[in-house]
Parts: C-alpha cells; sequence; structure tokens
C-alpha cells in the first residue's frame, strides 16, 4: 500500500509542475485558437451567403451550432461518395471480364445467343456476363480494341476512346453496370437487366438487325 501511494504522490507532483501545467495550457489555448478561427471562418462564410444577416446574431450559440452540423454532415455525405467513386473506379480499372480463351473463341453473336438462354431461365447474373462478352467482342471484331484475357475494362475504355469515342462512352456504362454485378455482387433485378439490354443491343447496332 506504502509503494502505491508513494506512485500517486508523485503523479501529482508532476502534474502540479509548472512545466506540464504550461504545457496543458498550451495544448489549451491551441484547440481554442483554432476553434476561434474556423467560428470566424464560418461567420464570414454566412455573412457572404446571407449579407443581410447581422454579425452578432450568425454568433448565437444555437445558430452556430445548427450551421455547424449541417456542415459536418454535408462534409460526411461528400467524403462518402467520394470513397464510393474511387472505390467503383478501382474495381472498374482492376478487374479483368475475360477469363478463359473459350470465351474469346465465342463470335459476340454466340454470346448474345447463350445470354438470351439465361435470361429465358432467369439466370440474370450470366446473362449480364455473356451479353457485356457480346459488346467486348463486337467491338473486337471491328478491331477497336484487342480482346486479351489479361486486359482490363479500363484498358478497353482508353482503346475505344482513340477510335470512337461515343462508342467508348457506351462502353463505359455498359462496363460500370457490368462490374457491379460480377465483382459487387449485386443481385440483378429485371428492370435494371432489361436497360442493361437495351444499351447493349444499341451499341451492337445495325449488327443485329
Amino acid at each position: 500500500m506504502a509503494n502505491v501511494q508513494n506512485v500517486k504522490d508523485e503523479l501529482e507532483n508532476i502534474l502540479s509542475k509548472k512545466e506540464y501545467t504550461v504545457y496543458t495550457d498550451q495544448e489549451t489555448n491551441f484547440f481554442t485558437a483554432l476553434w476561434e478561427k474556423i467560428k470566424a471562418w464560418i461567420v464570414e462564410f454566412l455573412e457572404r451567403l446571407f449579407p443581410s444577416m447581422e454579425k452578432t446574431s450568425m454568433l448565437a450559440g444555437p445558430i452556430l451550432a445548427i450551421v455547424i452540423t449541417v456542415m459536418l454532415i454535408l462534409i460526411a455525405i461528400a467524403l462518402v461518395y467520394f470513397v464510393r467513386k474511387q472505390k467503383r473506379r478501382q474495381i472498374h480499372q482492376s478487374k479483368k471480364p475475360l477469363q478463359s480463351m473459350k470465351e474469346i473463341d465465342w463470335s459476340f453473336q454466340m454470346h448474345l445467343s447463350e445470354a438470351n438462354k439465361q435470361e429465358e431461365l432467369n439466370r440474370l447474373t450470366p446473362a449480364t456476363r455473356h451479353m457485356f462478352l457480346a459488346i467486348l467482342l463486337y467491338f473486337h471484331g471491328k478491331q477497336w480494341v484487342e480482346a486479351r484475357i489479361w486486359k482490363t475494362n479500363w484498358e478497353y475504355y482508353e482503346e475505344l476512346k482513340k477510335v470512337n469515342r461515343q462508342s467508348a462512352n457506351q462502353f463505359h456504362h455498359i462496363a460500370r453496370f457490368f462490374d457491379e454485378v460480377t465483382y459487387g455482387e449485386r443481385e440483378v433485378q429485371i428492370d435494371e437487366y432489361q436497360e442493361f439490354r437495351i444499351k447493349v443491343m444499341e451499341a451492337l447496332g445495325e449488327s443485329v438487325e
């Protein structure tokens, strides 16, 4: 017990020393100054946004607290959106859609036929895959891209931009849905699939008429 009391006394002695209290005061002053700068920036922003409002009313505790809360919520929403967007982009840039030589050996018409069979069986995930491979191999047949197992959708998109920007934009939307279904484990709804199918058929154009 004596040792415990000695440790306690020593700790109290350290905390009461001038060096420690000065350091604590400096740290407190830093955060206080930072908070005051943040409040001043917010007030200045509100003055620009609402010129008719008086500065004293802006400084009122409840109003300032509400404004800060709203701004923090908006920042949080923006961060969540940014993170999700970056994650989708990473998926889009890193995954390779072709998994075997058999998929390359098939013509785009064969993939369309298989997509129709899978759709009739209500197997929309494999149907989505075959629809996507159909458009990819269609562009390969037109020599707009060079289909290879090691390539990603981002690389195909960059190749398409060099020869046909409109088709590149169509491919970008088609590939994004394909990635979400294939790598994001998204359950495909019939209306989503139908919309996806329409986009693929539009990109194929006269080749399927």
